[in-house]
């Protein structure tokens, strides 16, 4: 089934999104967060990825119909994300994938790359509709995310390589978030670099682990949300 633009309400205005469901007609739900260059072919391709694998996949537009091809574009764009509002579009996100017939089960997961990896535990930490938190290099710079409030099971995939967020950094939140007693797993993949997940870049992309780290995340979403 070929995924849809759909819109929802959010606290008072309209939010938008793409909307990718299973042959099947109904599947967990997954809320599918983007990167900093916004909702671009390569997060529609997650979700349409997801629901091939039986999940219903909903990528919220946080940047409004935005989209950068370049870095200062991009990190303009993220820099000017406003939290708050991400924050209200992603659980009105979450509220009506969760309200659809073909949504299974009471909560969600959710699923962010870069930003959106960031974004990704942000949401968990604010909405306890999350069942599953996976994070993929995730990086916010503009807020933190009330980890003690994390309820949902949390799995990390990391670059080894990143310039924006160090092996160190990642072993001290996963330490973090153990210490508060949490649910987490974090992966370092050996010789990756930031977005290694993402397929339409060729000067990151690593084959081997973005394959490995979906498996990973499909297992992970099927033991959590059924």
């Amino acid at each position: 089934m070929a995924g849809e633009m759909v819109k929802f309400p959010s606290n008072g205005h309209e939010g938008e999104g793409y909307l990718a469901s299973p042959a099947s007609g109904s599947g967990p739900g997954v809320i599918v967060i983007q990167e900093w260059w916004g909702l671009v072919p390569h997060i529609k391709d997650v979700a349409d990825r997801l629901a091939s694998e039986g999940f219903v996949a909903l990528a919220p537009d946080l940047y409004n119909g935005k989209t950068a091809s370049e870095p200062d574009e991009a990190g303009k764009l993220m820099m000017e994300l406003n939290i708050d509002q991400a924050a209200r579009d992603m659980s009105g996100a979450v509220d009506y994938l969760i309200a659809l017939d073909a949504a299974t089960g009471e909560k969600a997961g959710c699923v962010g790359f870069c930003v959106g990896g960031g974004l990704s535990m942000y949401l968990a930490s604010q909405n306890a509709n999350i069942g599953a938190c996976v994070i993929y290099y995730g990086v916010l710079p503009m807020a933190q995310a009330d980890n003690a409030n994390i309820q949902a099971p949390i799995l990390g995939h990391y670059a080894d390589n990143d310039d924006f967020l160090k092996v160190d950094a990642v072993r001290e939140l996963e330490g973090t978030l153990k210490n508060l007693g949490k649910d987490v797993q974090f992966h370092i993949y050996e010789g990756t670099e930031h977005a290694f997940f993402n397929d339409s870049r060729s000067d990151v992309y690593n084959a081997e682990a973005a394959k490995q780290s979906w498996e990973r995340t499909l297992a992970f979403f099927r033991q959590h949300l059924g």
